[in-house]
């Protein structure tokens, strides 16, 4: 049986690793920079745009912004399989092979995330954006990092938040979390996803629903599935009290 500080060792080896694939990704992320960064300044809103280099060093904090985003996507499937392998020695058999079946699915969750936020929300937040400017008869020069930090500042956030199913249902393998303590807590996470939505999104009342709605519904779907997976563990306790109970 691991001690306490077997435990802390084992944690700080895994979050090592994680260290690792941050890393590898960053080094990746800088020679898929260039073509990343040409397809997005290729693509509507920005097509046609100029933009400006407001300091000697916007060039090199471009190249950063994009290596460590990639490096994320690299990072994100590579941290669930840490956590995992953490876990695992106090799963059962069954549990260890359930749960490690979510860990290809965090990257497609934050690729949908990532589709989902670049070509709906963003493009509310950019029009939206540039409306208000030409109302008040602004000239509109924009710097290079401005714009990419206000795209990657709403494409993350959404992105890691369309993992709640992932997380929901981990947590729920686990016993954290159960379908019940999710419809407690309902009124709160609506609460929490609105003033996301509120955030990323421009203060009008379309935009604010457009991206508030998809959220609530994953937190939806969450539920749904951590009763999928709570059903579950009681048909086994059941059966494991029938044949092993006295």
């Amino acid at each position: 049986m691991m001690t306490l500080f077997d435990h802390i060792g084992e944690l700080r080896r895994r979050i090592i690793f994680v260290l690792v694939f941050l890393v590898a990704g960053m080094i990746l992320g800088l020679f898929l920079a260039d073509p990343v960064y040409n397809y997005l300044v290729s693509q509507d809103p920005v097509k046609g745009m100029k933009l400006n280099a407001f300091s000697l060093w916007d060039g090199i904090g471009l190249y950063m912004k994009f290596a460590l985003v990639i490096a994320l996507v690299f990072a994100l499937p590579a941290s669930a399989y840490q956590l995992w392998a953490f876990v695992k020695p106090a799963l059962g058999r069954r549990e260890q092979r359930a749960t490690l079946l979510f860990v290809p699915f965090v990257l497609l969750m934050f690729l949908v995330g990532l589709a989902f936020s670049y070509y709906v929300v963003f493009p509310m937040a950019f029009n939206f954006t540039t409306d208000v400017a030409k109302h008040l008869n602004l000239e509109e020069t924009y710097g290079v990092i401005q714009y990419f930090s206000f795209l990657f500042n709403i494409l993350i956030p959404i992105s890691l938040l369309f993992e709640l199913p992932i997380v929901i249902m981990f947590l729920t393998k686990l016993r954290i979390l159960n379908p019940m303590r999710l419809k407690k807590m309902r009124k709160l996470a609506y609460f929490v996803l609105i003033i996301v939505g509120v955030v990323v999104t421009p203060p009008d009342f379309i935009s604010d629903s457009l991206v508030a709605a998809p959220l609530i519904l994953l937190y939806e779907i969450s539920v749904m599935l951590s009763s999928i997976v709570y059903k579950k563990q009681l048909i086994a306790d059941k059966a494991w009290e029938e044949e092993y109970g006295t």
